[in-house]
């Protein structure tokens, strides 16, 4: 792990990985709801999402955020001893 960079933990990801990651979990549908980006709700695809999110930086943290979301949801559903319904 890079030291310098300890605690991000979007260190060493792709945006292609987060794209794919994030329409895995959540599908292109809900992910246009989330984030309602024309990429994501007209024809989505991996490539023509990362072709958009490369050029516009405003959206791509709005993506990086939602992904962080998802990996804190998916923390706090694994932790242990917690009481199911």
């Amino acid at each position: 792990m890079n030291m310098t960079q300890p605690h991000n933990p979007l260190h060493g990801l792709t945006l292609e990985t987060i794209v794919t990651a994030l329409a895995a979990h959540y599908g292109w549908v809900e992910l246009g709801e989330r984030i309602p980006l024309r990429c994501f709700t007209h024809g989505p695809s991996i490539q023509s999402s990362l072709k958009f999110l490369r050029k516009t930086p405003w959206a791509r943290e709005k993506v990086e955020g939602l992904y962080l979301f998802m990996l804190r949801e998916a923390r706090r559903n694994n932790q242990p001893g917690k009481p199911t319904d």
